[in-house]
């Protein structure tokens, strides 16, 4: 599928890739028409999802059976008004209905807005009427479903409700309601029909401040999402992938649809409400699951696994996103499976960026070398390059071609979109090195970078050091304000069993970042916590942290 798109497939280094590699972006391109209809009348019988649950419930999809329900979906939706840019909202979780209705919504023009199944009443109020959403489909889940009808009164443009997996009166039932709708749905033409620049998908992004960003993406976006799913996830033709990702998070559709399907590889869903280390590594087993990407927090408690004990010979590649590699995971995760992990560096914002390719050997802790299309730089704050070695944002340069599956600005609010991305320059926000060989190292948010007594010491140094102590299981590095040094370095740490929080353990693990790391950089405060606060992706949220330090300082505790 993929040589329809792409002038050249195989590359010989990774000098070759980031020059060579080009996409051809054909006119109304539109990815369920294009793509999964296109496999579905070629090989109707192929594999397109292996879905369980953890109550042991399973379903093997076929591209088939993907365009059936499409089609059946799409009919559903636009018998009840759902038209060309209308905004749906799908809060699914893990639910296999997901795939049928992103793809229903393609083929109608309309636009998806992914969403996380924890948002309150007042999160939905915000994002119904920040992109006038007319429908919501949704788990049957008690505090979901409820959430969703306090928010009615106050969402003037949403019309119409959909249950997946249930029934309640004001909701139409997904199930019944699809059972009953045509299969024949024919692609629309004229101004009914998608161009490449209409939206395709709407992201809310949480920023450190001020309400949740509308991240707008295009109708070729997935083309961008080759690269993703053959150079950096290395998926099989006829191999089983799985990417640990909620479908409210963007890390879903870089591993959960398009890249994946585009190479030919099937994609696994596993639909769990409780994170268990040994129960994935069982369905892994289980159903043979050849490559693997998830965050740094999922590898953390994988290690703590005996993984002798499990058969992952099937087990391929693996790859590793959302937050820096601790050099420490890496280590003990090879030592135990012989798989290296191949970082890489991305955002809502944008594809795969920067990340460790095939050719490379991988730098533990690098994120790696640009994507072919990235036109990638490091500068100062006054917007000059930095020299190797030398912190400064990460910027994208877009004066000679926009990068392939970056979005198309922030939606409705064209103000923020130039204050981030003008003169032809996108900033990440995102704090890195160059290193003498090209490989870029991750330091921090540009809000996270902590300036102390005129050291800056990013975030992520100081927390390799501390998780290569064997009493932390995981930490998070923040800047605490100090009225002689400016601010002082916090280390918040969840303890791994065995170990208890004491003021001898404090000092044993400030001595021991004093050894591994630049004396300067060792937390003055440690505190020990049962968990951290994270994004529903895995992601720590340091920002919570420093709210909490900020509040019980403002309480006088």
């Amino acid at each position: 599928m993929i040589e329809k798109y792409l002038e050249k497939t195989e590359f010989s280094s990774y000098e070759d890739f980031y020059r060579n590699f080009k996409i051809n972006i054909p006119e109304n391109f539109n990815y369920a028409y294009d793509v999964v209809d296109e496999i579905a009348s070629r090989t109707p019988d192929k594999i397109a999802i292996v879905w369980c649950n953890d109550r042991g419930e399973e379903k093997f999809i076929t591209f088939g059976e993907l365009k059936y329900y499409s089609d059946k979906t799409a009919n559903f939706f636009k018998s009840v008004g759902i038209r060309k840019q209308d905004p749906v909202m799908l809060i699914l979780k893990r639910r296999y209905e997901f795939w049928y209705c992103l793809l229903a919504l393609h083929k109608l023009g309309a636009i998806a807005i992914p969403a996380t199944h924890l948002l309150t009443a007042k999160d939905i109020i915000y994002r119904n009427n920040a992109a006038d959403i007319k429908m919501i489909v949704s788990v049957a889940e008690p505090e979901v479903i409820q959430h969703v009808e306090d928010s009615e009164k106050d969402s003037p443009t949403l019309k119409y409700k959909v249950l997946v997996n249930d029934s309640r009166p004001g909701w139409y039932n997904f199930a019944e309601e699809v059972e009953k709708a045509s299969e024949v749905f024919e692609r629309p033409v004229g101004e009914e029909a998608s161009t490449n620049e209409d939206i395709s998908l709407l992201y809310f992004t949480s920023g450190t401040t001020g309400m949740p960003k509308m991240v707008q993406h295009n109708f070729t976006y997935p083309l961008g999402h080759i690269i993703t799913a053959k150079y950096w996830q290395n998926v099989m033709d006829g191999g089983l992938h799985l990417t640990v990702a909620d479908t409210g998070w963007a890390k879903a559709v870089w591993g959960k649809i398009y890249g994946q399907w585009m190479c030919g590889s099937a994609v696994f869903v596993y639909d769990y409400d409780k994170f268990v280390p040994k129960e994935l590594l069982d369905v892994m087993v289980k159903y043979k699951v050849n490559t693997f990407c998830a965050p740094p927090t999922i590898y953390r408690f994988l290690i703590r696994e005996d993984l002798s004990k499990y058969d992952l010979s099937n087990l391929k590649y693996c790859v590793i996103a959302g937050e820096p590699l601790n050099p420490e995971v890496y280590n003990q995760f090879y030592k135990a499976t012989g798989i290296k992990l191949m970082e890489a560096y991305g955002q809502t914002e944008l594809t795969v960026t920067i990340a460790t390719f095939p050719w490379m050997e991988p730098k533990p802790g690098s994120m790696g070398k640009p994507a072919p299309g990235y036109d990638i730089d490091i500068v100062d704050e006054d917007g000059n390059s930095c020299e190797v070695g030398e912190e400064g944002q990460i910027v994208i340069r877009t004066d000679e071609r926009k990068p392939y599956g970056m979005f198309d600005g922030y939606y409705r609010d064209p103000e923020l979109t130039d204050r981030v991305w003008h003169d032809n320059v996108y900033y990440t926000g995102d704090m890195a090195w160059k290193d003498e060989d090209g490989y870029f190292w991750f330091v921090g948010r540009a809000d996270d970078v902590i300036k102390s007594s005129g050291y800056r010491i990013g975030p992520f140094e100081v927390e390799s050091a501390l998780i290569e102590h064997p009493a932390v299981l995981e930490c998070a590095i923040t800047a605490v304000p100090d009225p002689i040094r400016g601010q002082i370095v916090k280390a918040t740490v969840v303890l791994t069993k065995g170990y208890t929080p004491s003021e001898s353990l404090v000092k044993e693990l400030q001595d021991h970042v004093k050894r591994v790391t630049a004396p300067y950089k060792y937390p003055r405060i440690i505190e020990f916590v049962d968990e951290l606060p994270k994004t529903i992706s895995g992601k720590i949220r340091r920002v919570e942290i420093r709210e909490s330090d900020k509040k019980k300082k403002e309480e006088g505790k």
